[in-house]
């Protein structure tokens, strides 16, 4: 987990345009809310909106910064990947290093998101029952480790 380090400022930039690029690949296709995705949702507010928090984020750097996480207490706020650096081993080390060195123990997922929803099983969590609507619109299943590592 050498790869994984405390966000920096100067990561703002590119932790956005991860975050929005995901957003718009894996979201999209189901809200197909182009105002949102192509408008409200850019790289400079994304920016803006990080910088506030930006001691709850983490990058994995390799030289390249190819993914991130944001941990706030114990739960997983965030953990998206550069779609060019996806099925690399980046999010399973993001993710471990989310649980074993930050405490992360239950996160959000879109219902939508199955294939999010199996990368989290194969690494030790379970759907709790519990949903939630954010935004009035965004249909989110929280899931939970099944056990202490």
């Amino acid at each position: 987990m050498g790869n994984i380090r405390p966000a920096e400022e100067r990561d703002l930039s590119r932790i956005a345009e991860i975050f929005v690029f995901n957003y718009r690949i894996n979201f999209y296709p189901f809200f197909k809310n182009d105002p949102f995705y192509f408008g409200e949702l850019n790289v400079l507010d994304t920016v803006r909106e990080f910088a506030a928090d930006l001691g709850c984020f983490h990058v994995y750097d390799d030289g390249v910064v190819k993914g991130f996480i944001s941990v706030i207490g114990d739960e997983l706020n965030k953990l998206h990947i550069d779609p060019q650096f996806q099925s690399m081993g980046v999010g399973a080390e993001l993710l471990e290093y989310a649980t074993d060195e930050l405490g992360a123990r239950w996160l959000w997922v879109l219902e939508y998101n199955t294939r999010g929803q199996a990368f989290y099983k194969r690494h030790g969590f379970e759907l709790t029952g519990e949903k939630m609507t954010e935004d009035e619109w965004v249909p989110l299943l929280k899931m939970a480790l099944e056990k202490e590592r």
